[in-house]
């Protein structure tokens, strides 16, 4: 189940007359930032369908930067062939969803996805709920994953529903 995944629109681009439609590959944030959170998201989704597929060792493989990381919510900090060693044999996701998504920008050819993230597998009980950090920067004109975090969300308190 995926949410909060909105395609861009090439009609809403810039409304000055005198702009280049053509985008500056290592622009950063500040300069479309809806198309910007768009493509981003987009890498994320991409990444999540592999999760529930069997492919995230190829998909993140090639996304991620050569020293790139995935700081996890068990506590550990992967490499890039760690990730892809760890995903080979990675039980899949049944779904997920993404929601509360904002665009942070780091500066030229750089910028940040944060949201909430929420996975299930087929076991009642295996929901993971986490906030997801993932910062991309341009390598040879395509986006790459330097740096992805995830901070567990807990469950709600029994009782604290109506709290």
């Amino acid at each position: 189940m995926t949410s909060g995944h909105h395609a861009a629109n090439p009609e809403h681009g810039s409304t000055d007359p005198t702009s280049d439609p053509t985008p500056d590959p290592d622009s950063d944030a500040a300069s479309d930032p809806g198309s910007l959170k768009a493509e981003l998201l987009e890498l994320e989704h991409r990444g999540w369908r592999s999760l529930c597929d069997g492919t995230g060792s190829e998909v993140y493989g090639s996304l991620m930067t050569e020293d790139g990381v995935m700081v996890l919510a068990h506590g550990e900090v992967f490499d890039r062939p760690t990730v892809v060693a760890s995903l080979r044999h990675a039980p899949p996701w049944s779904g997920y969803e993404i929601t509360d998504e904002r665009l942070v920008g780091l500066g030229p050819g750089s910028a940040a996805l944060v949201y909430r993230a929420t996975a299930y597998r087929e076991d009642p009980g295996s929901e993971f709920t986490a906030l997801m950090s993932s910062a991309y920067t341009r390598r040879d004109g395509t986006w790459r994953l330097a740096l992805y975090q995830q901070t567990p969300v807990p469950p709600p308190a029994r009782g604290a529903e109506g709290a």
